[in-house]
């Protein structure tokens, strides 16, 4: 038999130095050089006033390594990293085998929210004074996480309180039960366990109730009620390609040259649009006249690329239709699946939709100032010269006589369950054109020069993503709030930027 040397993994007295377990060139060589040598943490000092009295503290910058090196290396709970500075030698040797408790790590974090966004921007500079960051193009994107919140305790005010009314009947029903098997009328008979359950269900609906009464509905911009949520109100529920979350959007704007995080932010509640305008602003301090800004079809509203045009912004931003305009995703349909045949929601037997009249059916009479429709019902004017984005038009409207019992009405009004007459507008001619900064981008983004540039935004973006989420482990956000939410993701971002000076710094052109 092979006689091999004895290896073994039993506790052994080794003299070890910790200062050279950090060694250079690593990712935590380069964390605590920043934290000790170029990052200025005066704010954080600023928070202790124990000099003459009081119990010593943690030092905030031995402190903000822990965090930072447990991130890194995919540790999110307080607890883990407690543990982790006890028995990991890179923790022992980054936090001068300080043993933070779990609750100090996570006051620490949570009290990050003031200086999250100077601490984000001195890193930021750093990167940029080592040539970290081309300024060619920034790509925005965004990827939803689940938040520390629970999908059933989220609702209108309405269906909160019909949920806190079904918890107290549910509760009710406990006591019910037991009164009807055992004939007894008190409650206090009830065995530990249905108490216990029944307590749980009266809090819970006690808790419904407080929060719909405290807090006023969540409202969008058209003043539709949303879904409140009473665990984390910030938050909301997100569609995803694996199902519906309760979570947030996190934001993130990065550089095409070494893919530096040059802003990052949260989104709770409201879509992808309303949040284009702000990252970029984010970026001000960091962006170029020319600098190219790059993102998806989620951020594509006539709104965004007018609010762009007007501040002399660069930016392709894609729309739903560019992949079907484009040739190269011609036969894309060749690599989905059959649809499955009992998958079907539409009738197959169901009549088409009629062609209805358009404006050239109609006939004006100027000379009589009348109007008459296909069927030579008259119509009378309901505005003249009137200005619809920019075009000026005259309109006409049918009465309620004419076209309630017109036989044409279905091929006429678009939908006659809701309108009960039809109006028809007719545009001035000669008017100049007033193209929409939707139809100015649409052939910007479709040229060659357009495609080259906007395929450069999944290569950019993307891999920033793949690494926080797998690699760094963060699928889902542990605090409450959008203010402490939006802090552990910067330092999550600050995570990867330190990683790119760790890697890339002094190697640039």
């Amino acid at each position: 038999m092979p006689n091999y040397k004895d290896s073994s993994r039993q506790p052994k007295w080794m003299p070890v130095v910790v200062e050279e377990q950090i060694l250079p060139g690593s990712f935590e060589f380069a964390l605590d050089h920043l934290v000790d040598h170029e990052l200025d943490l005066s704010v954080l000092d600023a928070k202790f006033k124990n000099d003459k009295t009081g119990a010593s503290a943690y030092d905030p910058r031995v402190m903000l390594k822990i965090v930072l090196l447990a991130y890194s290396r995919g540790l999110v709970s307080s607890r883990d990293i407690e543990h982790a500075c006890k028995t990991n030698v890179q923790f022992i040797a980054i936090s001068g085998d300080s043993h933070p408790s779990y609750s100090h790590i996570a006051k620490f974090v949570r009290e990050l929210v003031d200086q999250i966004k100077p601490l984000f921007t001195q890193v930021l500079m750093i990167c940029d004074a080592q040539g970290l960051i081309g300024k060619q193009m920034f790509a925005i994107d965004g990827v939803k996480l689940s938040s520390n919140a629970s999908k059933e305790r989220s609702g209108t005010h309405t269906e909160l309180v019909h949920r806190a009314k079904r918890l107290d009947k549910a509760a009710a029903k406990i006591l019910e039960r037991h009164q009807t098997q055992d004939g007894k009328g008190s409650d206090e008979a009830l065995p530990k366990k249905a108490q216990v359950q029944r307590d749980k269900l009266q809090r819970e609906a006690q808790r419904m109730r407080e929060f719909v009464s405290s807090n006023a509905p969540k409202r969008n911009a058209k003043g539709v009620e949303l879904k409140s949520n009473a665990t984390d109100n910030d938050s909301a529920k997100m569609a995803t390609s694996k199902g519906v979350i309760q979570g947030y959007a996190a934001q993130a704007a990065v550089d095409s040259k070494h893919q530096i995080i040059v802003a990052a932010d949260v989104l709770g509640s409201g879509s992808e649009q309303s949040a284009l305008i702000g990252m970029i602003q984010l970026t001000q301090a960091i962006r170029r006249d020319d600098t190219l800004i790059t993102a998806d079809a989620g951020y594509h509203s006539e709104k965004n690329l007018e609010t762009l045009r007007k501040l002399g912004v660069p930016a392709m931003i894609a729309d739903n239709q560019m992949r079907q305009r484009d040739e190269r995703f011609a036969n894309r349909a060749r690599h989905k699946g059959r649809a499955d045949p009992l998958h079907q929601k539409r009738p197959t037997d169901k009549p088409k939709k009629p062609k209805l009249f358009k404006a050239k059916d109609f006939t004006v009479e100027q000379h009589l100032n009348r109007c008459r429709c296909p069927t030579g019902k008259l119509m009378y004017a309901s505005g003249k010269a009137i200005t619809t984005n920019g075009y000026v038009h005259d309109r006409w409207r049918g009465t309620i006589t004419g076209c309630r019992d017109c036989h044409l009405r279905a091929q006429c009004i678009p939908k006659p369950e809701q309108s009960q007459v039809r109006q028809v507008s007719f545009f001035y001619p000669n008017q100049a054109s007033q193209k929409k900064a939707t139809e100015i981008m649409r052939p910007a983004i479709d040229s060659p020069e357009g495609r080259y540039l906007y395929s450069q935004r999944f290569g950019t973006v993307e891999p920033v993503f793949a690494n926080i989420r797998h690699a760094k482990r963060l699928d889902r956000f542990t605090l409450r709030s959008k203010p402490k939410v939006n802090t552990q993701w910067q330092l999550y971002c600050l995570v990867h930027n330190v990683e790119k000076i760790a890697n890339m710094g002094n190697k640039t052109e």
